[in-house]
């Protein structure tokens, strides 16, 4: 799904007034009838309920909705600020029908002074001031109004976007000023915004609603954002050849782990192994030796000159895919062999960690790094890549997307959605994180996914070997690697528990999502499957049926 900005949203607004054709009272009374449906959906008639009303379209909303309500039952007292004297026109239109309607006893329009109501815990709070449409900090009056509606007892429902948040930069906002919504009901599609850790106390639970806007406009019109979509990731889905063998199915190599870090060189190849790969090698000291061995037996152990670190460089010619970094060091020597490394190294390589932090020490090798690398940081190691510290979210985004342009390379900014940058200055969001993930090894563990799916070319465009991967390939050997990482909870759905302590490579991409399951050849569900992973199909189930959920959750 597009992301579309500020202004983008406000001309799909009038494409649509325009091409439907409707009238944008019309509109915006179909907007309302969605979020009036919302809104009763959550809240019994019995709740109090006062809407604030902002001068402009969002306030317009606002007025609707409250309309509808009182034609519902409810009680519904109305404050509506017009403190410049001067409304939209849909707003003004919508304030003429509210008055009129004969259960509107409690309308009050505010110009100068406002006598705040009483906001308790059983009060639902319907927050219209401002939308989509702000550009600026709210101050005075707006800013007191906000400061007491969040330090209330009251629910809040905020109509599009909390009123004080932006619609995309909100790196010099006054977050004591942004209303602290528990539902946002966001219409149409998501914003920007909403895609950033720093601004999730704002949102509370987004629910994207469909007003029917233009799809002719949407399709049309080009967005540098995105998220991912069912329909994408299901197209990474390859069907298995019945005669594979492991020779077919990719070679990859790892170069993980350090003296006392061999359970990240573990993880790594694990994943990279389950996640189909036909042979996995593991390029590490002699120190990991027994450690690894006995932890991934299917995997072929390497071992590195030197005792406790990676030092000297390898041919790689054997390989379709490198990952390197989980667990790597950053001694000096095995920052010459890394830059060693990837003068020599041919195929797609993909750096986490380690690799990632040995760059940022050494800034200066950054222009001698080849193109379309995958570098997987997490927002420090982002700022330590970029040679400073973000001020907000969406400032170290703009960063990931620099970064991309000016390497050439493929970012991808880990977090609940993570952002995927590509040298061309578009990004990709993963929707299907979860908070299970929010434990040390879940990078290791995408690391090794995404070089298994790069050695075993997913998206390539030659079926020959060493053809290489173009963008639109890179795009979706990452995506790919993003989409099968989330971890799935003992049954509790994608939100996950908690109760899961490491992760396991390899977890299933939200089944409940997708529709598709883990099968071993023809045979039922399984779990706890070992070295027999790499014949493990995806196939497509009923996830409406009730008792798939029950059996939807795969441990490796």
């Amino acid at each position: 799904m597009k992301i579309f900005t500020g202004s983008q949203i406000h001309e799909l607004d009038k494409y649509t007034i325009e091409h439907e054709p409707i009238s944008s009272i019309d509109l915006m009374e179909r907007a309302a009838k969605a979020l009036t449906e919302a809104i009763t959906e959550e809240w019994t008639v019995g709740k109090n309920i006062v809407v604030f009303a902002g001068p402009g379209n969002n306030g317009g909303d606002a007025l609707a909705v409250a309309r509808m309500l009182l034609d519902r039952g409810y009680d519904v007292d109305v404050y509506l600020f017009n403190i410049s004297d001067h409304l939209s026109e849909d707003c003004a239109t919508n304030r003429e029908r509210l008055t009129g309607h004969k259960r509107a006893s409690k309308f009050t329009e505010v110009k100068i002074n406002f006598d705040p109501p009483r906001l308790d815990e059983n009060t639902l709070v319907i927050d219209g001031l401002f939308g989509s449409g702000l550009n600026k900090p709210l101050t005075k009056g707006f800013a007191s109004l906000v400061k007491y509606i969040n330090q209330s007892a009251a629910k809040v429902i905020s109509i599009d976007l909390p009123s004080g948040l932006m619609t995309e930069d909100n790196t010099y906002n006054v977050r004591a000023n942004i209303i602290k919504a528990d539902i946002t009901l966001t219409l149409q599609q998501q914003k920007l915004s909403m895609m950033f850790a720093d601004t999730q106390p704002f949102l509370g639970q987004v629910k994207v609603l469909d007003i029917k806007l233009s799809d002719e406009y949407i399709r049309k019109t080009s967005s540098q954002y995105c998220t991912t979509e069912t329909a994408d990731i299901k197209r990474n889905f390859r069907k298995r050849d019945a005669f594979a063998h492991k020779g077919s199915m990719g070679n990859a190599l790892l170069i993980a782990g350090s003296y006392g870090m061999a359970g990240a060189a573990v993880l790594a190849a694990k994943a990279c192994m389950r996640s189909g790969t036909g042979k996995t090698t593991i390029l590490t000291p002699e120190t990991n030796r027994c450690i690894i061995q006995t932890s991934v037996p299917e995997a072929v152990l390497r071992i590195a000159p030197d005792e406790r670190i990676f030092s000297e460089a390898i041919d790689t010619d054997a390989f379709d895919a490198v990952g390197i970094g989980p667990g790597l060091g950053t001694d000096e020597e095995t920052a010459v062999a890394l830059m060693s490394q990837l003068r020599r190294t041919k195929c797609p390589v993909v750096l986490d960690a380690d690799a990632l932090n040995i760059i940022s020490n050494h800034r200066t090798w950054m222009q001698h790094l080849p193109a379309n690398l995958i570098l997987t940081p997490h927002p420090k190691e982002l700022d330590r890549l970029y040679g400073s510290t973000a001020s907000s979210d969406y400032d170290r985004l703009n960063n990931a997307r620099n970064l991309a342009e000016h390497l050439e390379a493929y970012v991808i900014l880990k977090g609940h959605y993570s952002a995927l940058c590509t040298p061309d200055g578009s990004v990709t969001f993963n929707t299907t994180g979860n908070a299970g993930m929010a434990t040390a090894g879940s990078g290791d563990v995408l690391t090794g996914m995404i070089a298994g799916f790069a050695a075993q070319g997913f998206g390539q465009t030659h079926a020959h070997r060493g053809s290489g991967l173009n963008h639109d390939d890179f795009v979706g050997v990452a995506q790919s690697g993003l989409d099968f990482v989330d971890v799935a909870f003992d049954g509790d759905g994608p939100g996950g528990t908690g109760r899961q302590t490491v992760p396991q490579p390899v977890a299933v991409v939200v089944p409940h999502q997708l529709g598709l399951a883990l099968y071993h050849g023809d045979g039922p569900l399984v779990t706890g499957l070992g070295a027999g992973a790499a014949a493990v199909a995806f196939l497509p189930v009923d996830f409406n049926d009730p008792s798939f959920h029950d059996r939807a959750s795969l441990f490796f």
